[in-house]
């Protein structure tokens, strides 16, 4: 029986979990309590909090009952994230709280696939909530009040909340569509590229176009590793300068690791490598005092990437792409990598583009199913997106 998990920390909130509890229910959806708290609650009708601590990895078995609140609350969160991976009934999951219980909450609603309705109330949600979210597509709504008791405004906050999962669990969003899906990396420096290669490729396959801003690439690769893509254009690898250099929309350690483990086709290159994110002008670390930026606006500061940075970067991607035995085409634009990269541009520098692309080619095993591949145009060039097409469809079809 598919039904919607209410979740919160019953020692402090069990009022507002049973009002919300009543509420779902009210509107025509099966739904059960599950208590997160890391004090177990006497009168909790569901799923109690000693069932959920069970599964709590076995190093941190002494913090859910320590007494020491910052460990309790981390290892309950692993706890319950540990708990979702072994359900199979979730039709959408609603959770409460402030910040320790938005905390366990989100870690286990993120364990969930993409697709299953996830909503959160929680006094963060209108702040910074990417710690809680991550790359998951759960649903931040700010209580407006603090949860410490029903009134007027929790009263109808959490109404409303339970109104729109269960409205989202019982009509869950469908999708039919034939076609193959594919992820491809863009920034506005490659949009005039990946937007071609989109074009191209449209009527054959579903294009998933992903920001490349950190969470970007973290989101595409996520969707491969649960098999939800058939390929990959990984036109923008920009994020990897901000991973090596400090910068604010950085990859992960991972990048680029699933490739290998899925063996996916995939085309790639060096789009916005020239550049290195960060906020506005006064947030850049001292150390690059003195290098060359380019204002983005006034929230958002680029700084070109030097020959040494080029080189460094390049062979971390070089690194990488050999340990993949899938089909890999890197396309190198030698004219420019991004919009500012061009003659006459604020990021124009054929020695750092040349540090970059010798070392990709020397760090790299290229041959057999991987090659690396120099064009004559700058990425935004339609030649160079024509030739990205012309890799992609040569490798997938092989991949058929």
């Amino acid at each position: 029986m598919q039904r919607i998990y209410v979740v919160g920390t019953a020692d402090t909130k069990a009022e507002e979990l049973r009002f919300l509890l009543g509420a779902i229910r009210a509107a025509g959806s099966t739904a059960i309590l599950v208590d997160v708290g890391t004090t177990p609650h006497p009168d909790i009708e569901g799923i109690s909090a000693s069932d959920v601590a069970r599964h709590v990895p076995a190093e941190l078995t002494g913090a859910v009952r320590s007494g020491e609140r910052g460990a309790a609350v981390s290892a309950m969160g692993a706890a319950f994230a540990a708990f979702i991976r072994t359900r199979s009934d979730i039709a959408g999951i609603i959770g409460i709280g402030g910040g320790g219980g938005t905390s366990i909450v989100t870690a286990g609603m993120r364990e969930l696939p993409f697709g299953i309705p996830k909503l959160m109330v929680s006094t963060l949600a209108s702040g910074d909530v990417s710690p809680y979210v991550g790359i998951s597509d759960i649903v931040m709504v700010p209580a407006i009040t603090d949860l410490a008791g029903l009134n007027r405004i929790s009263r109808t906050v959490l109404g409303n909340a339970a109104s729109a999962i269960a409205a989202m669990a019982q009509n869950p969003g469908r999708v039919d569509d034939s076609r193959p899906a594919i992820g491809l990396t863009m920034f506005g420096v490659t949009t005039t590229c990946v937007t071609a290669i989109s074009e191209a490729l449209k009527s054959d396959y579903d294009c998933l176009v992903f920001h490349a801003t950190g969470t970007g690439g973290k989101t595409m690769e996520k969707l491969a590793a649960d098999g939800m893509l058939s390929g990959l254009l990984d036109i923008t690898t920009t994020e990897v300068c901000d991973l090596l250099l400090g910068g604010v929309l950085p990859a992960g350690e991972d990048r680029l690791d699933v490739v290998a483990e899925r063996k996916l086709p995939y085309v790639g290159s060096v789009g916005a490598l020239d550049m290195v994110n960060f906020w506005a002008f006064d947030t850049v670390p001292p150390k690059y005092a003195g290098r060359t930026f380019h204002k983005h606006n006034p929230n958002v500061t680029l700084m070109r990437t030097t020959a040494e940075e080029c080189s460094r970067i390049g062979a971390w991607i070089g690194e990488k792409l050999s340990r993949c035995e899938g089909p890999v085409r890197f396309l190198i634009p030698e004219k420019g990598v991004s919009a500012l990269d061009i003659e006459g541009g604020a990021f124009f520098d054929p020695e750092a583009d040349a540090a970059l692309f010798d070392a990709i080619e020397t760090t790299g095993n290229w041959g057999g199913n991987r090659r690396l591949i120099r064009l004559p145009f700058h990425i935004n060039d339609p030649e160079f997106a024509a030739a990205a097409v012309a890799a992609f469809r040569e490798i997938a079809n092989e991949d058929r």
